[in-house]
């Protein structure tokens, strides 16, 4: 079987930026997390993450008000996903267009009929979403940061459902991260290292939509500093 991924980690900058970044994480979650972690430090990486994620989908609530369950309803289904995701790793692993579809069942739940929960709006999106499960099922050898980071974009650029799509998008990064085993207790917040660089992140998604294999490049690059940045916002720093 072709690797999906092969062309992309040969691409100038992709491999050694990738390389830093798993590095930088991995030094961080064993030298200062393996003595002190608990299940309250990932409970606010998954707080932070929702907060992070609403705000990128137009919510205005404070990370206090995360906190607090004082929010809009944007980071109130943010947050309700937060609280269920990590119990769908194992099934990313076997079976990922039921854990994608899961995933926008639970946020959207407040918002769309039960008959459009999970479910893509059309065809065109129903393939765009069997080729993000062929990618996760494939027995690629890129960084599993690298496929976390083509997934999300891949079901960003799609809008496959009918709302929450960027949620849903940065959800399942980190739940990718999470499987793969790079980040098992979810103590990384992607999503804030995503908001941290907002025009970036908005202008890369929008160079892997329209860009080519140009605009692919561009975000990969810009995926593994948006999860070092993700790694600096983790409860392990604070």
């Amino acid at each position: 079987m072709t690797d999906p991924l092969a062309w992309l980690t040969e691409l100038e900058g992709v491999r050694s930026a990738y390389a830093g970044t798993r590095d930088g994480i991995d030094v961080m979650l064993r030298d200062r997390g393996l003595r002190r972690t608990s299940p309250e430090m990932t409970a606010d990486s998954l707080l932070r993450g929702a907060h992070a994620s609403a705000v990128l989908e137009g919510s205005s609530s404070s990370l206090e008000q995360v906190r607090t369950g004082e929010v809009d309803s944007v980071a109130a289904d943010a947050v309700r996903l937060s609280a269920s995701m990590l119990a769908l790793a194992p099934l990313l692993k076997t079976a990922p267009l039921q854990a994608i579809a899961r995933l926008h069942a639970v946020v959207g739940s407040s918002a769309l009929a039960p008959d459009e929960l999970g479910r893509p709006r059309d065809a065109a999106s129903a393939d765009r979403l069997r080729g993000v499960s062929e990618l996760l099922l494939s027995d690629t050898e890129a960084p599993a940061l690298l496929v976390a980071a083509v997934a999300h974009a891949d079901v960003a650029t799609a809008a496959p459902f009918a709302s929450h799509n960027g949620i849903v998008a940065r959800a399942l990064e980190r739940l990718v991260l999470v499987a793969r085993g790079v980040d098992a207790k979810s103590l990384v917040v992607p999503e804030a290292g995503h908001l941290a660089h907002r025009a970036a992140y908005e202008s890369n998604l929008r160079a892997y939509r329209d860009g080519g294999p140009s605009g692919v490049h561009a975000w990969a690059l810009y995926g593994a500093e948006a999860f070092a940045a993700g790694a600096e916002a983790s409860p392990l720093r604070s």
